[in-house]
């Protein structure tokens, strides 16, 4: 909505209180809101770069957001209250770097930069960005994948003021495992990832043995909290690793039981099989779109219309919307669409 260069209150020498702790030069996205009874778009200018988003639970029902495949190396938030109240995108907005209480101490202190020796008595302030991004309803974390080999899981636990109390912890895939993309939480605390090694991966912090913080908690401290479910279909020829030829793009959670299929089911992009698939107590459930040709799922929303109508008043949409989409049926008069999936309990069911 802007050039990417920030303007003055983002940067060193701002006296806002997130450009004090950790000011930004550059922000290549920003935020737009859409009021679909006015048709009116309100734009708004961040210092941080965004990507996906989602809404906290709570008072101030805060939007956090991720800065994609590149950024800041913080996680950045609008306060959705004080922005309606207001219209103030300033004092609304804030941002915090990745900071691990390597110290152990259980807050924030000083902390050493990522290029820095390590200190005992201070913390470290570690490179991340956040591709996606989720809210876990039962401690309030907020939890995203960082892209690379191998890749990790990021999680900040913002505190009372996150600008100066956000905590960080980070785990990464264990092999066969690798290469994080989209992923999602549960209501349960349960993290789920679209692996490119052609898994989903399954984390749970609560099976962590050791330390989550301290000077050993850099990474590789939980091995045990992850479980790795390899995606229908064959492997590459000649690769022998465990995994899957499938190049699922997003995870999204099935918090409510929307579709039908249970709550806090994980439901992945199948982007190599024109298909959704759902893991059901350890099981696939595969959700394939027979038509149109080429269906390629970015992301996915449950919907429960009717709560009281049964399978009829539930829903699971999604997109299809490849970045090239004249290059299926349709040609180049092919545009996005959208796709309604509901599940019937039986085949008869009316």
């Amino acid at each position: 909505m802007r050039h990417p260069n920030n303007p003055d209150f983002c940067k060193k020498g701002s006296s806002h209180p997130s450009a004090k702790v950790f000011p930004l030069d550059r922000a290549n996205r920003h935020v737009s809101i859409y009021d679909p009874a006015t048709g009116a778009f309100t734009l708004i200018s961040t210092c941080f770069g965004t990507h996906h988003l989602i809404f906290a639970e709570d008072s101030d029902n805060t939007l956090w957001v991720s800065s994609g495949v590149t950024g800041p190396g913080a996680v950045g938030w609008l306060n959705r209250r004080l922005f309606e109240e207001t219209r103030d995108e300033v004092r609304a907005q804030g941002w915090s770097p990745f900071v691990l209480d390597t110290n152990g101490n259980g807050r924030r202190d000083a902390h050493v930069e990522p290029n820095q020796p390590s200190d005992p008595t201070k913390d470290t302030r570690v490179a991340a960005n956040l591709y996606s991004v989720g809210f876990n309803p039962k401690d309030g974390s907020i939890w995203g994948t960082q892209l690379g080999f191998p890749g990790r899981l990021v999680r900040v636990a913002p505190g009372a003021d996150p600008t100066h109390t956000a905590l960080t912890e980070v785990y990464e895939v264990p092999f066969p495992g690798y290469g994080p993309r989209g992923g999602d939480i549960g209501r349960d605390g349960i993290y789920w990832a679209s692996l490119a090694s052609g898994h989903l991966g399954k984390f749970d912090r609560t099976q962590c043995k050791g330390p989550l913080n301290g000077p050993k908690a850099t990474g590789k401290h939980c091995p045990e909290g992850w479980t790795l479910y390899r995606f229908p279909g064959p492997q590459f020829r000649g690769v022998e690793d465990d995994g899957s030829a499938e190049a699922s793009y997003y995870t999204w959670v099935d918090q409510f039981n929307t579709l039908g299929l249970g709550e806090n089911v994980p439901i992945a992009t199948g982007n190599m099989s024109d298909s959704y698939f759902a893991l059901v107590d350890g099981k696939w459930v595969t959700l394939r779109v027979p038509y149109l040709m080429g269906f390629f799922a970015k992301w996915a929303e449950g919907r429960i219309d009717d709560p009281g109508a049964g399978w009829k008043g539930r829903s699971l949409w999604a997109t299809y919307s490849t970045r090239t989409v004249f290059h299926v049926e349709g040609g180049t008069e092919n545009r996005p669409k959208v796709v309604r999936f509901q599940l019937r309990p039986s085949p008869l069911a009316r």
